[in-house]
């Protein structure tokens, strides 16, 4: 954390940047509005939020980065992959259901699903995957969701980590 400046480091200071001029043709940037330094900044409450995961706002979490790294390295072995390139959104979902339901039978710890980027990086199954992910009925499968490492195709790809089978 950065300790607040002191009055004669900020006097040289803006003494330093009154000498700073932009380049021709850039613009000038705004300056904040000065603050008493007597008086402490008043932060409204409504303007704090507490930031989250892309996947924990879609209802899944995200996999540990402990977990992920072994999984990116292969010290994790990824169990089994689905390609749903091609696929309409129907039948995508349904393949992924069977897929997930086949692999956690299996005893695997992490599969790869590949989604495809879409033709400008927005593809429907690219979006909507971690959504099926997220479904209520595989929370018993489902131990976490990332995008894939570039090797294992980046962007258009999610691992999906799988939580282990119970005994007996």
């Amino acid at each position: 954390m950065k300790r607040p400046l002191k009055p004669d480091e900020l006097r040289i200071w803006s003494l330093v940047a009154a000498t700073v001029h932009p380049l021709p043709g850039k613009a000038t940037p705004k300056k904040p509005a000065p603050q008493s330094l007597d008086a402490p900044a008043r932060i409204d409450p409504k303007d704090l939020k507490t930031p989250t995961p892309q996947a924990a706002r879609d209802g899944v979490e995200d996999i540990e980065p402990n977990r992920k790294h072994r999984i990116v390295r292969e010290r994790d072995p990824i169990g089994a992959r689905i390609d749903l390139h091609g696929m309409t959104q129907d039948r995508a979902r349904a393949a992924l259901e069977a897929f997930l339901g086949r692999a956690f039978d299996e005893g695997y710890r992490a599969v790869l699903v590949i989604t495809g980027k879409g033709v400008q990086g927005d593809g429907v199954l690219r979006k909507a995957a971690p959504e099926w992910l997220a479904a209520k009925h595989l929370s018993h499968i489902v131990a976490g969701v990332s995008e894939a490492h570039r090797r294992h195709g980046g962007a258009g790809a999610l691992y999906v980590a799988l939580k282990r089978r119970p005994r007996g």
